[in-house]
């Protein structure tokens, strides 16, 4: 019995401090509806703040790039917050900001970005980040 609570015992252990592991995940938001940026700025937040040891990234591109827009972002206040945070980036595609003629000075302050938003996904996943995507 003594080794069963024991084996026990060291289950929950082992269950527990994989819980504490720090983590990386990437959200990737291409939708263009305003509650799906609400809702990925809120998750980001809460993940962050629950997981401080963790590291998030939200990449943006596509539809999404009113999230990041200084002047029209739902959630640009949240993100305006959150990108100064040392365990999350914010990044947006540079060619969807091309194809929406948007400049760095369009962008909220501390978002940053990259060449490409699937290619930053697709090396993110490979070195072993989790992946979420945002979705109505």
């Amino acid at each position: 019995m003594k080794k069963i609570v024991l084996f026990f015992m060291l289950i929950v252990s082992g269950f527990t401090m994989a819980q504490n592991e720090p983590i990386q995940v990437v959200f990737d938001v291409t939708s263009a509806n305003p509650d799906v940026h609400r809702t990925a700025a809120k998750h980001l937040r809460l993940m962050a703040e629950a997981y401080p040891e963790s590291q998030f990234e939200m990449v943006i591109y596509s539809g999404a790039i009113k999230l990041v827009d200084r002047k029209s972002s739902v959630a640009g206040e949240t993100l305006s917050e959150i990108v100064k945070r040392d365990n999350v980036s914010v990044v947006v595609c540079e060619q969807t900001m091309k194809r929406h003629k948007m400049g760095m000075d369009d962008l909220i302050p501390g978002v940053t970005t990259v060449p490409d938003g699937i290619f930053e996904i697709v090396k993110l996943q490979k070195q072993g980040w989790g992946y979420i995507k945002e979705v109505n």
